[in-house]
C-alpha cells in the first residue's frame, strides 16, 4: 500500500478525522494528506499512504478548483455558514451586472487576509485555536493567484461560483470581502473541492465505499500506485542491479533518448513498475537519488 487514495471528504469531518479513518482501513499509521479541507467543505482530499508519504514534499504548490455558494446579506465571524452572525441582515438584490464587477476584483494575482478561524499559524499556534479562546488574531496578507472565477448562477441572495486558484487561497475570504464591497455582508455557505493538483473528484471514493473495499480486502482497487504519482516527472526504467545501487545512494545515469533534457527530477522505476527513487539532476543525464522508497 504505497501510493495515494483520493477521498471524497464528507461535511463536518476534519481532514485529520479522515486520515485516522484511513489508517484503520489500511492497517498502517503511515497516512498523511496533501492539503487540508475545512470541516464544512467536501470533495477531493488526496491521502498518501505507506512509503509514498515521503513524496508529500513534492506537492507543496498545487492548484485547486472549487465550487461554492456565497450567501449575501450578512457576514459571519468565520466567513462561512458555521460561524456566528457578525452583522445585521440587510436585503440585497443580486444580478450579474452588479456582481460580476465585484468578483472581477478577485481575479488574477490578489492580496488577501486569511480568516481568523483558519489553520494559519501565529507563533506556532493555529489561528483558529486563538480565535476560539477570544484572543487577538492578526494575520498578514498573502499573495495568491486566482486563475479564473466563474459566476455560475444566481438564486435570490445566493451566487454559485467556480474558482481555479493557487494553493493557500481562501474562498471564505473572497466571499467575505465581496460582501464588504457590496456593503451587505456575505459568507461562504458551501464549498466543494473538485480538483487538487493531479487529483480529481471523478477518481475520489466515499468513506463508505472505502470501508466496503477494506472489508473485502480490496482496498488496493482505490490506490494510485506511487510510480503513477508526480506525472510531470519523467520516468527512467532501471534494471535490478541499478535499482540496488540507487537504494545504496549511488548516482544513476538516464537515457538521453527517453527523458526530456533539463528535467530537474526523474522517477527511477523498476522493471516491475515499482517506484524506486526520485532522482535530482547533478550533471547532464546523471541523477542523484534524493528520495528512495
Amino acid at each position: 500500500m504505497d501510493g495515494v487514495i483520493v477521498v471524497d471528504k464528507p461535511r463536518e469531518w476534519t481532514s485529520h478525522d479522515v486520515v485516522n479513518k484511513m489508517r484503520r482501513f489500511a492497517g498502517t499509521r503511515k497516512v498523511g494528506h496533501l492539503g487540508t479541507l475545512d470541516p464544512g467543505a467536501t470533495g477531493v482530499l488526496p491521502l498518501v499512504i505507506g512509503r509514498a508519504t515521503r513524496l508529500a514534499q513534492f506537492y507543496t504548490r498545487n492548484d485547486k478548483i472549487y465550487e461554492g455558494v456565497i450567501h449575501f446579506g450578512y457576514s459571519t465571524d468565520t466567513y462561512d455558514g458555521d460561524g456566528q452572525r457578525a452583522s445585521e441582515e440587510v436585503p440585497v438584490t443580486l444580478d450579474r451586472a452588479s456582481l460580476d464587477p465585484v468578483l472581477d476584483r478577485f481575479r488574477g494575482e490578489i492580496t488577501q487576509t486569511p480568516p481568523a478561524v483558519s489553520a494559519k499559524k501565529i507563533a506556532g499556534v493555529p489561528a483558529y485555536a486563538l480565535a476560539r479562546k477570544h484572543q487577538p488574531v492578526v494575520l498578514e496578507p498573502v499573495q495568491v493567484q486566482v486563475y479564473s472565477l466563474e459566476l455560475l448562477s444566481i438564486d435570490g441572495q445566493e451566487a454559485a461560483v467556480r474558482v481555479h486558484c493557487s494553493a493557500g487561497t481562501y474562498l471564505r475570504s473572497i466571499a467575505h470581502d465581496a460582501g464588504q464591497i457590496l456593503g451587505c455582508g456575505a459568507f461562504l455557505k458551501s464549498l466543494r473541492r473538485t480538483v487538487s493538483g493531479d487529483f480529481k473528484i471523478e477518481t475520489a471514493r466515499t468513506l463508505e465505499q472505502l470501508s466496503d473495499l477494506a472489508a473485502a480486502g480490496s482496498l488496493t482497487e482505490a490506490l494510485i500506485p506511487a510510480a503513477q504519482l508526480l506525472p510531470e516527472f519523467p520516468v527512467e526504467t532501471v534494471d535490478s542491479i541499478t535499482a540496488s545501487q540507487i537504494r545504496n545512494g549511488r548516482d544513476f545515469r538516464i537515457s538521453p533518448f527517453h527523458t526530456r533534457q533539463g528535467a530537474r527530477y526523474v522517477k527511477a522505476v523498476s522493471q516491475h513498475g515499482d517506484l524506486v527513487a526520485i532522482g535530482e539532476a547533478r550533471l547532464p543525464h546523471l541523477y542523484h537519488p534524493v528520495l528512495v522508497l
